[in-house]
């Protein structure tokens, strides 16, 4: 069991919450933490350290994920910008643990979303160096893709049925840090093959991919996955935009 905690005007240590496993606590917290001032001091109680340790950890973790916000019925849109607001509690770090990354995912499918600012449209979106270095970098390649999907929304090409689109980036758009390239537009596909891409740890039987023709491979391989740095949670995200 793990606790959520924090301190009350007392200095007493004060149960938030408790709960059955460390993401969902880290979620919570997370979702506490993000997108106001943090007047407040929250932590975790519980036994033990980290819960996923590898690829397949984390994959498993995001399937999960994505066939319950397809069950909900949420858009792609509104999952990232719930995503965006949760990662704000993230500002200032160099780097994420793995389970702090699957209970970003998490929250960003458990809590409502933020409504879209129309500034994102004409705002400077591009990241600081030849790399993400940092989170305001990896926030330009989210907000980046969150536009986009604005954009899709009066794209006078209509419904996709092409495999692959690109961005319609219409006169006025601000310049963007993430590739024209489109091909998943549900949070299922987008989580799925963010993981999948970036890091792999899928089998065949986890009926969440289906190997290109031709192909014999049934799975990936396993392996240990220490804590990310913003290049790699920019690969991440990236890879949910653009992996097939």
């Amino acid at each position: 069991m793990w606790d959520l905690m924090r301190q009350d005007d007392n200095g007493n240590r004060v149960r938030v919450a408790s709960h059955g496993t460390r993401i969902s606590a880290l979620a919570q917290l997370m979702t506490f933490e993000s997108g106001v001032p943090h007047r407040q001091t929250y932590w975790l109680d519980g036994p033990g350290g980290p819960v996923l340790s590898t690829n397949r950890d984390l994959y498993l973790h995001v399937l999960k994920i994505g066939r319950d916000a397809r069950a909900a019925s949420w858009s792609l849109s509104a999952f990232l910008r719930t995503l965006w607001k949760t990662s704000t509690a993230l500002r200032g770090r160099d780097s994420v643990e793995l389970d702090e990354v699957a209970a970003l995912f998490s929250a960003a499918g458990s809590n409502p979303p933020p409504p879209y600012d129309p500034g994102w449209t004409t705002k400077n979106l591009t990241i600081s160096g030849a790399a993400p270095s940092c989170y305001e970098d990896w926030e330009n390649v989210l907000l980046s893709q969150i536009a986009d999907l604005e954009d899709f929304l009066t794209d006078p090409r209509g419904a996709r049925q092409d495999p692959t689109v690109l961005a319609p980036r219409p006169a006025g758009t601000g310049a963007r840090s993430t590739p024209l390239r489109w091909r998943n537009f549900d949070p299922a596909s987008y989580v799925e093959c963010a993981v999948a891409g970036s890091l792999g740890g899928w089998r065949v039987q986890d009926g969440g991919r289906v190997p290109a023709a031709g192909s014999t491979l049934t799975e990936s391989p396993v392996r240990n996955v220490a804590a990310f740095d913003w290049v790699e949670l920019s690969r991440l995200i990236v890879c949910g935009q653009t992996f097939d």
